[in-house]
């Protein structure tokens, strides 16, 4: 594929670089796209300036994109329903419940059981990433609050355990498509090949494992730390200065006035949405299963759920979740046809700097397709590969790429066709190869600023995105090492 050298590197890196550094996130990432299309337009000022107008323009042009970021601004209704129906009080009070026979008991520490029942939610959710991290964010952050842990800890925890368990238990979307680029390669049994990865695909795993290390010990470190100094000395689980990326009229949103607090009223509509994804999966991957009709019930099953639009599911999850949440309401007498419409639009307006966020993302993201930045990233691995090192350079590659465009799946495109090949040609270990491109690729899917899935861990607890980002990036940075020096050391013993 055709790329811009080192020029197709600059767009995302400074974009990346000034987000972080100014905190000014919309502004670095319009420049960064601003910019890309500038050195596609052979240095003309006024044709990079008009082509990045209607690059913005043509992200809605995307299907996938705009469900998306209809999806998230419906995610904004779903918050100030639960809220101001009582269910987040009556969660809360559960929850609070709970910890109070536990202490009596004298099982543990409140902060401590509160954060392993954040990390299990989102580890029993694998169907789809996005869903994953919005039900951590949105179920546990008012408990959160009240037992003054950080919002960062909970945008942590969230990321950390999206992207990676959908990884290791690929019964979804992530499953079907990794198989599928395996499969193009020539291969008769992706799936096999798929499974001799799950014991190597170490970045997930440690990702995951460190923040099991994280809760239990208590041992934080880098800006976490001070966060956490923050909100037990402080009380303040976000720092002064702080935007989240949503609106605090939802996020602070209390409960009617008169209204009893139920739990249920949260519990139904989050299940609702939660377990319409598989389903949805199902339906809009239906038609696939025509193709293997000769087989079991139950792998097409698997395979229709694998073939299924994961932007589909997850806008149609949250649509029925509204739907249903809003008949739970009206039913109760909670709130009237006309205050359900009001709440509807005051919590999706809450949620326009996310589509903002969204929208500027996708469009950088499509910049460094064209540019072809992937690409020339790869192209310049191969220039220095020997055998031994295939698995540590991939794994190395990836990471890098999937946190420069903010996709795992992108990354998996371009590294799997790279990869595969390069591992047969040096005779270097297949297994260690592809798994190092998956858990390359999920390292940005995890922190990268520009990821969808980021940036929803953000939305979801109510954190600073670029705070959320700092704060997480030490603890993946050391999972990534620890994950590249075991790629480096069986490079060697199982070449």
């Amino acid at each position: 594929m055709e790329h811009y050298g080192f020029w197709s590197l600059l767009p995302p890196l400074l974009a990346i670089i000034f987000a972080i550094k100014t905190r000014q996130v919309f502004v670095s990432l319009l420049f960064g796209i601003w910019l890309g299309w500038i050195i596609l337009s052979g240095g003309n000022l006024i044709s990079g300036t008009t082509a990045t107008i209607q690059a913005l323009v043509n992200v809605f042009a995307e299907p996938s994109n705009t469900r998306t970021i209809m999806f998230s601004c419906l995610v904004g209704a779903l918050i100030a329903f639960i809220q101001r129906s009582g269910g987040v009080a009556g969660f809360v009070n559960l929850i609070n419940r709970l910890l109070t026979y536990l202490e009596n008991k004298k099982i543990g520490k409140s902060r401590k059981i509160v954060q392993l029942l954040a990390w299990a939610t989102g580890t029993a959710i694998f169907v789809e990433s996005s869903i994953n991290t919005l039900t951590v964010g949105t179920v546990f952050r008012p408990v959160f609050d009240r037992l003054k842990i950080p919002r960062e800890k909970l945008a942590y925890i969230g990321d950390s355990i999206s992207a990676p368990t959908c990884i290791l238990i690929p019964l979804n979307a992530w499953g079907a498509y990794i198989m599928g680029l395996i499969a193009a390669q020539g291969f008769s049994n992706p799936l096999t090949i798929l499974v001799y990865t799950f014991p190597v695909n170490f970045y997930p795993m440690f990702a995951m494992a460190m923040v099991l290390f994280v809760i239990l010990s208590g041992k934080d470190f880098g800006p976490m730390k001070k966060a956490e100094e923050r909100a037990i000395k402080e009380g303040k689980v976000i720092r002064d200065g702080a935007v989240p990326l949503i609106s605090a009229d939802v996020v602070s949103l209390e409960k009617k006035e008169n209204v009893t607090a139920r739990a249920i009223n949260m519990i139904i509509p989050i299940a609702v949405m939660v377990g319409m994804m598989p389903l949805m999966l199902l339906y809009t991957g239906w038609g696939e299963v025509e193709n293997i009709s000769q087989y079991p019930w139950y792998e097409q099953i698997f395979f229709a759920i694998g073939k299924g639009s994961g932007s589909t599911a997850v806008l149609y999850s949250v649509l029925t979740s509204i739907i249903v949440s809003s008949i739970l309401y009206i039913s109760q007498k909670i709130f009237s046809f006309s205050e359900t419409i009001d709440l509807i639009f005051k919590g999706i307006s809450g949620l326009i700097p996310l589509a903002l966020l969204m929208m500027l993302a996708f469009a950088i993201g499509t910049v460094c397709k064209e540019l072809g930045t992937g690409y020339y990233t790869a192209e310049l691995s191969k220039q220095w590969l020997s055998p031994n090192f295939v698995p540590i350079i991939v794994f190395l590659v990836a990471c890098f790429i999937a946190f420069s465009t903010g996709t795992s799946w992108g990354t998996f495109a371009i590294m799997i066709p790279i990869g595969i090949p390069m591992a047969q040609a040096l005779d270097a270990n297949l297994y260690l190869t592809v798994a190092a491109a998956l858990g390359g690729g999920v390292f940005g899917d995890h922190c990268s600023p520009i990821s969808d899935t980021t940036i929803i861990s953000s939305m979801a607890s109510a954190s600073d995105h670029i705070d959320h980002v700092k704060t997480q990036l030490p603890y993946a940075i050391t999972a990534a090492v620890i994950t590249g020096l075991l790629y480096l050391i069986l490079g060697f013993i199982f070449h």
